[in-house]
């Protein structure tokens, strides 16, 4: 069977799976790569099979390693071909591997290349990639200037590595598309908002549909019948409210900038809070306290270019303790001994303001969802690792008729095997409180199996 490549591109790094089409299921997960620190060298790059019979008698397969020749994400996408060509030549030499198992890893057998987008606009479904979409996605980079740059850079390596297999877009927009009017509008001049597309799009949609599908699937529910608030918690951080299986609102909205803070970014501000931040107006005493005077010329312009630099790069965790490594703040503002003191207030500021924006959300669609709730699910980086976040959230959401968190369930949660992990107390009846192990790449890799023009 053909194979399918889905590649990952986040703002520093690139993440890439293979997988095997399958009739009648889900495609196989062969191998995994991840390339971190890509934009802070040396580079780190991870390669690991998964299943691929014959694996053990190969010298190029698991590998962790620096790697200086990586400066960008092209050089990422190139160095990750060449592994996969000489591990492709190691397993052809494998004796050991019977003919009906043994696998074709030859670059000539990917037929797609799935491309996860952040920012597809007006797509609502996956595209090939042509001139045409390549420059509509071009032309977005602005809106999500933290990856769609990066997924272009690695569509035009794949494009010309692997020129004879079809590379896709797929959109992080595109599970949003059932969002209401009245969600999507601003309350702006809406033939301005319709001329210039200002609208809420929504993000982290592929996610939320590998969320959706698995949860349903957990539960034994039909996804058309499941209503859940879905939180994908990673250095980008979103929340979502999903009713008969669709989207009916979202924290992010025309950008990746708004809802909950993130790593780097601000999340809901004040709009006008930019202005006051970058002005090199005197600052005065009054009261006690210090304001911005606007005496004389002393604002400066700021321009758009800037300040949405520095609403997506300088401001989030990163700029309230000075890391963007969630865990680190976490055992800095709640020492696990009384021989350790908090370092200061800012990691525990950075916690309880997260955890603050992300009990809004959930209160907020736990009404839109009239109460109709069968799960709160937490997923991503954060969402997935984090006990101390996830057992926080819980106990203020008891009250809405959610199970109690099971500290052992949730302590356990990397133990556990399985897409969907169960951590509220079993015993007592309400809403489910679940841990999903979200996999976009193999939510591209599903979709891609699927749709019979791709083959």
């Amino acid at each position: 069977m053909p194979l399918i490549l889905a590649v990952n591109a986040g703002s520093s790094s690139l993440k890439i799976s293979l997988f095997q089409r399958q009739a009648n299921d889900l495609p196989r997960l062969l191998l995994t790569s991840s390339t971190s620190s890509i934009s802070s060298p040396p580079a780190k790059f991870n390669f690991e099979v998964i299943d691929v019979p014959g694996s053990e008698s190969t010298s190029s397969g698991n590998k962790e390693s620096v790697e200086e020749g990586i400066r960008d994400h092209e050089s990422a996408f190139e160095h990750f071909v060449q592994r996969l060509s000489r591990y492709a030549e190691d397993l052809k030499r494998a004796t050991q591997v019977p003919d009906e198992d043994r696998l074709n890893l030859e670059l000539s057998q990917i037929r797609n290349v799935c491309h996860r987008v952040v920012h597809g606009g007006n797509y609502l479904e996956p595209v090939a990639i042509t001139e045409q979409t390549y420059h509509h996605i071009e032309r977005l980079s602005d809106l999500a200037p933290l990856h769609n740059g990066a997924a272009l850079r690695v569509i035009h390596a794949a494009m010309a590595v692997l020129p004879n297999s079809r590379s896709t877009a797929f959109f992080d927009t595109a599970f949003h598309k059932h969002l209401p009017p009245h969600v999507v509008a601003y309350a702006i001049d809406q033939n301005v908002a319709r001329k210039r597309g200002l609208r809420k799009y929504g993000f982290h949609g592929l996610s939320y549909a590998f969320i959706t599908r698995s949860v349903a699937q957990y539960l034994g529910e039909d996804p058309s019948q499941l209503n859940i608030i879905a939180l994908h918690i990673g250095s980008g951080a979103s929340a979502c409210a999903i009713r008969g299986g669709k989207s009916i609102d979202t924290s992010m909205g025309l950008t990746p900038l708004s809802g909950l803070p993130g790593a780097t970014r601000a999340g809901d501000i004040d709009p006008s809070l930019i202005f006051h931040y970058t002005s090199q107006a005197s600052l005065d005493v009054e009261n006690g306290g210090r304001i911005l005077s606007h005496k004389g010329d002393a604002a400066r312009e700021v321009h758009i270019s800037d300040a949405e630099r520095i609403l997506n790069t300088e401001m989030g965790w990163k700029a309230l303790a000075g890391t963007t490594d969630f865990g680190e703040i976490v055992r800095k503002a709640f020492p696990r001994s009384v021989s350790e003191k908090p370092d200061d207030n800012e990691h525990a500021l950075a916690y309880n303001l997260l955890l603050d924006r992300i009990l809004h959300f959930v209160g907020a669609y736990h009404l839109v969802l009239q109460g109709h709730v069968h799960a709160l699910v937490f997923a991503g980086g954060v969402g997935e690792h984090s006990v101390e976040l996830r057992s926080k959230v819980g106990e203020a959401v008891s009250c809405l008729g959610f199970a109690a968190v099971d500290e052992r369930a949730n302590e356990g949660v990397e133990e556990k095997k399985g897409v969907v992990v169960d951590i509220g107390n079993t015993g007592q009846c309400g809403k489910r409180v679940l841990v999903c192990r979200t996999d976009e790449q193999g939510e591209m890799a599903r979709e891609c199996s699927t749709i019979e023009d791709f083959w």
